[in-house]
């Protein structure tokens, strides 16, 4: 497809590298802040930007964000390297025997994972892409690979609507509404802000679980019916494992970290412990980062069975976390600008100006699958966009959840235009990104009309 070749080319020649992005989006907003805000009494504006951005990067609580997107997305990596897993996704694909079957399959249980956790339904999708086409390999049946792949990609559409979503994860976070917005805005709307917006309000709500209940039909059946047109294409691949199979028993200490008594038994203290602490929260409908990656943790070792394969799986999985670690404390020096400087009232202003209570989520759905675009990042993101958003809900009165969970339909739609995170999922499938672009388009197509809608209607 021509508009597909114009995109790639486009991504190709115009966008740098992630961090690239982000140091430019740095110095723009040192830019905008010395032509748009006003210098501080007796001190000079541009070493004050400066101090700004310095005193961002460096914000304790953004900083554990950080740290926690990156457990999210390697637990959740590391979860699906484990043999449960690999042997569930092998059962799985015995069920394909066409293209029209293996979109369906694969698109569904992308997405369902994809719903418990973004980085888990990302490795997962991949390797069950992967995984059917060995299996048309070896079976003998044809499939057309590159809409298998991009059938394992669909999870990124729905990510940050789930169960592992940043923006849901950090407000259901005790006082993280308080500390994100302060000194921004007038005290007394800041003051509205609730403690916490439990997932019963976001994530769990009855909209959001509509929207998801939806695009889990629409959109398997969408790309099977692409299936039904689409050629066949030839595959060669060999045999994916992820992490090298290690049976010895070890020497000496090197017993503990191969026994499956020491990996199991410490799983399942920390589970014990995970229901234990966290109960009443989840009887409350109340999830935060900590919790799902105590929980991921405890799983991961009881399923990989023994520390050393736990921590193969981990060296494979800690690569893709390398742009959160550099990446987010940038984000977080932009929003620090952003906030000391004023330019966050301003920009929420500009917004309340020229929207109302019905096209105000309409503006942040787009506005958020633009800086998407730029900004990669859920998390990076939320940091960066989210004290717009609540400043501006809060002065035209717009439920909270509401406004959070537009800025995360925003975000997770355009994932299928922005190649950034399908990165593993290329390095798996051995696919091009000019190969699934085509089909994640139309995807993102389907999906936009379906958040607008109940962005409209709810």
């Amino acid at each position: 497809m021509n508009i597909t070749r114009t995109i790639e080319t486009i991504f190709k020649r115009f966008l740098p590298s992630p961090f690239a992005i982000a140091v430019i989006l740095s110095v723009l907003t040192i830019i905008l802040a010395l032509l748009f805000t006003e210098a501080p009494e007796e001190e000079n504006h541009f070493l004050a930007i400066l101090s700004w951005w310095e005193n961002g990067i460096w914000n304790n609580a953004l900083l554990v964000f950080a740290y926690q997107m990156m457990l999210i997305l390697v637990l959740g990596h590391i979860l699906v390297l484990s043999k449960p897993v690999n042997w569930l996704i092998k059962q799985l694909t015995n069920l394909v025997s066409s293209t029209q079957s293996a979109v369906l399959l694969v698109s569904s249980t992308t997405m369902l994972v994809s719903f418990f956790n973004w980085g888990l339904g990302l490795i997962f999708g991949a390797i069950m892409a992967r995984k059917v086409a060995e299996a048309a390999q070896s079976r003998g049946f044809g499939i057309n690979y590159p809409l298998v792949g991009a059938s394992g990609y669909v999870g990124l559409m729905i990510w940050h609507g789930g169960m592992s979503g940043s923006a849901p994860l950090k407000v259901a976070e005790s006082g993280h509404l308080a500390s994100l917005m302060t000194g921004i805005g007038d005290a007394s709307l800041v003051s509205q802000l609730p403690d916490v917006v439990s997932y019963s309000e976001t994530i769990f709500s009855g909209f959001n679980l509509t929207l998801f209940g939806i695009l889990l039909v629409a959109v398997p059946l969408f790309l099977y019916i692409l299936g039904k047109k689409a050629t066949i294409t030839t595959t060669n691949l060999p045999i994916y494992t992820g992490i090298a199979s290690d049976d010895s028993d070890g020497k000496g200490a090197e017993r503990i970290d191969r026994s499956p008594i020491f990996g199991i038994a410490f799983g399942i203290i920390i589970l014990v412990a995970f229901f234990y602490q966290y109960f009443d929260a989840l009887t409350q409908n109340i999830i935060t980062p900590n919790m799902l990656n105590f929980f991921m943790f405890g799983l991961a070792l009881l399923l990989h069975g023994s520390f050393r394969s736990f921590l193969s799986a981990l060296e494979e999985a800690i690569r893709g976390a390398a742009g959160i670690l550099i990446q987010f404390p940038l984000y977080f020096g932009i929003m620090g600008i952003m906030r000391d400087s004023g330019m966050i009232v301003q920009i929420s202003d500009f917004f309340v100006s020229i929207a109302n209570e019905t096209t105000l989520p309409l503006y942040t759905f787009f506005s958020a699958g633009l800086v998407n675009i730029f900004v990669p990042s859920g998390g990076g993101q939320w940091a960066v966009q989210g004290p717009v958003v609540i400043e501006s809900a809060l002065k035209l009165g717009i439920p909270l959840p509401k406004a959070i969970m537009a800025l995360a339909y925003g975000d997770q739609v355009t994932n299928m235009l922005q190649p950034f995170w399908a990165l593993p999922l290329l390095g798996i499938t051995k696919l091009k990104a000019k190969e699934i672009l085509p089909y994640t388009l139309l995807v993102m197509i389907l999906g936009s009309a379906v958040f607008l809608a109940g962005l409209l209607i709810i």
